[in-house]
């Protein structure tokens, strides 16, 4: 009974913190995945100076800590004089380096684009660009699924990050409640639970997704 009415007590303080968490992963993901093509299109084209530049853009986001990214932009930016309001800086820290991965499957999907899909498409006069929007692009999409679904799952949970800049996602909400209750224990594994659930949900819009590309991929 007395974790019954823990959970009555904190359940609303926790979904409202879970509404953050998933304006979070779906914001990011959204701008992430468009920052993370035009990176990908940059260096497969080779444009000279841009690609060498999203490299090491790639390199220094994927070899260091989300956390250390967090801290830089919310922490270190204003001695420059840049200074972002705690849920802009964390949608740009989280964009930033989920767009690094993001980038790294779809660059590895277009490669994975059969070489004759590009030369038909030269046949019928298309340019490289073309070739790549109405030809590559959509195939690509089929094989980065899988990969793309997984990066939005460890998103959500990379979310829980944001608590250290004072925005009151899932993680920093249980956290709260935790200094009201001091029941540490059964919060914690309603904050696991739910961050459970949601990456569940997205495993079978996953599934689902990936059926229907197969299937339009077949006709």
């Amino acid at each position: 009974m007395e974790w019954l009415e823990l959970a009555r007590q904190a359940l609303p303080v926790l979904i409202k913190g879970t509404g953050y968490t998933v304006f979070f992963a779906l914001s990011t993901m959204v701008l992430g995945l468009l920052l993370g093509f035009v990176v990908a299109l940059v260096r497969i084209a080779r444009v000279p100076l841009l690609a060498p530049l999203l490299a090491l853009y790639v390199s220094v986001m994927r070899g260091t800590p989300l956390l250390v990214q967090i801290f830089v932009i919310y922490y270190g930016l204003p001695s420059v004089g840049i200074e972002f309001e705690p849920v802009t800086a964390g949608v740009l820290s989280l964009t930033l380096n989920v767009a690094a991965y993001l980038s790294e499957s779809l660059r590895g999907a277009i490669a994975g684009v059969e070489r004759g899909q590009w030369d038909a498409a030269q046949s019928l006069g298309l340019n490289w660009w073309q070739a790549m929007r109405f030809v590559v692009a959509p195939q690509a999409l089929r094989l980065a699924v899988p990969s793309l679904a997984n990066s939005l799952i460890s998103l959500i949970k990379d979310t829980s990050l944001v608590s250290v800049i004072t925005v009151s996602e899932l993680m920093m909400a249980t956290k709260d409640v935790i200094a009201q209750t001091f029941q540490p224990l059964p919060l914690y594994l309603m904050a696991a639970a739910i961050y459970w659930a949601m990456s569940a949900l997205f495993e079978q819009v996953q599934k689902r997704l990936e059926l229907r590309l197969a299937q339009a991929y077949r006709r």
